[in-house]
């Protein structure tokens, strides 16, 4: 072989050497680009799913076909479960390792899930920051979210909306009445369902001023006389919520019992301002019926009054309160939180900051017609005549540590019974469910 045959040779393998090897590197390289999209991906790419209770699906496709088209690789699939069973639904299925991404939580809810919500990460996909700091938090959304919805530090769900206990009153009965304006604080409230009430030569109630004072046929009852507790200055825990405190006098002043006495009173046939019994009609149906004069519920009720009553003169007024200058009332929503087992919590917490931001949360609250826990809202909602009371009363709304919601809410309509039915005096029932709720709180 001559020395140009050889180095023609020598020339060509090093050509296909060094075309090998750059086929090496470029496929290498294509291997960690997709790698890298791989371990990162999880922020802006996933299919989610989504549980929810009371609203239909409808009110949330606006919301969730526009985060899909602004997310494309992300898939959103909302299912709605059935209030009986939604608990046990969604209990069952994180066992079984079959749950959800994202599922609602109702506002009482943190203390007892806590160990199955994944918390907003510190630092969001490609960022050093959080999708929202604990200010961001309450700068945006009324304090009672903050609140419920934040613990150690860390976020855990983010508000849909907050609803609130509020007065639905019989336009026509208290014209009748001559009472001009709803009452503003319980004074009033008491000398108007004496003017409302009306008895037979028996004295059965024929016209009940106000559904009060019992548990059972009282839609939210137990929730009532929490609202009651706490407007009075009730210390419901102890600071580090090892313990219900519900009793203990506040300033010299056993305002438990004063609040428990209050509420009980309208079921008293020995009291001026009895007004309701264990007889009467479900409250919302003798309400809808023009049977009694005024109730407390929630927005949520507006729906089912004007579907029994379509004709039925009411209005809505804000909770009356202890005083002119108080402002208080208790709340009542679901927040979106992140399964702990979700494979995607990213994207899962990507979907609640956009449902909950202005973009995602006006056509949801426009479709299921739910009153606005941003404050940036309120303000437009204030002048609608079903949920601007709501609205309003959101920024000063309050709630407290349940560590087992279900349980407190039988043993406070148990309280009731005992106090109603003669079982245990006023101290004594308040003294007797204080135990009770103390000892779910130990664990024991």
């Amino acid at each position: 072989m001559n020395i140009t045959s050889f180095l023609t040779d020598s020339r060509k393998l090093i050509y296909v050497l060094g075309g090998a090897i750059g086929l090496m590197v470029f496929i290498a390289f294509i291997f960690i680009i997709r790698s890298f999209a791989s371990s990162t991906g999880s922020a802006t790419s996933g299919q989610l799913t989504v549980w929810g209770v009371f609203d239909d699906p409808s009110t949330f496709d606006a919301s969730i076909q526009a985060f899909q088209k602004a997310n494309k690789n992300i898939s959103v699939t909302y299912k709605l479960i059935p209030f009986a069973s939604y608990e046990s639904t969604l209990l069952n299925a994180l066992a079984a390792n079959q749950g959800p991404d994202i599922f609602m939580i109702h506002d009482t809810w943190l203390p007892k899930d806590i160990a199955k919500l994944a918390p907003l990460p510190a630092t969001a996909p490609g960022t050093s920051a959080p999708l929202m700091t604990i200010r961001q938090f309450q700068d945006t959304f009324v304090d009672v979210a903050a609140n419920d919805l934040i613990n150690g530090g860390k976020i855990y769900a983010m508000p849909l909306y907050v609803d609130t206990l509020a007065l639905f009153y019989n336009r026509d009965l208290l014209s009748a009445a001559g009472i001009a304006v709803p009452p503003k604080t319980w004074a009033e409230f008491q000398d108007d369902v004496q003017k409302l009430t009306k008895y037979d030569q028996s004295r059965n109630i024929t016209q009940s001023g106000a559904a009060m004072g019992t548990s059972s046929n009282i839609n939210r009852s137990t929730d009532i006389l929490m609202m009651l507790m706490l407007q009075s200055g009730v210390q419901m825990t102890s600071a580090d919520n090892s313990q219900a405190t519900f009793s203990q006098s506040v300033n010299g002043i056993n305002v438990g019992e004063t609040a428990l006495q209050f509420y009980t009173d309208f079921a008293n046939p020995s009291k001026a301002v009895y007004t309701w019994n264990d007889s009467q009609d479900y409250d919302i149906d003798a309400f809808s019926a023009g049977k009694t004069a005024m109730i407390v519920n929630y927005e949520h009720t507006i729906p089912t009054i004007r579907a029994a009553a379509p004709r039925l003169n009411f209005g809505i007024a804000p909770i009356p309160q202890p005083t002119s200058s108080d402002s208080h009332t208790y709340a009542d929503y679901w927040a979106l939180a992140v399964a702990q087992q979700s494979k995607n919590p990213d994207a899962a917490w990507a979907f609640i900051d956009y449902m909950t931001a202005g973009d995602g949360t006006v056509p949801y609250l426009n479709a299921a017609v739910r009153p606005s826990a941003r404050r940036d809202l309120i303000s437009q909602q204030s002048s609608d005549p079903d949920l601007g009371v709501f609205a309003e009363q959101a920024l000063t709304a309050r709630s407290w540590f349940q560590i087992d919601n279900s349980a407190i809410e039988t043993i406070f309509a148990d309280m009731i019974d005992s106090v109603n039915l003669g079982r245990l005096s006023v101290q004594d029932a308040l003294r007797d469910a204080e135990s009770k709720v103390t000892v779910l709180m130990s664990g024991q």
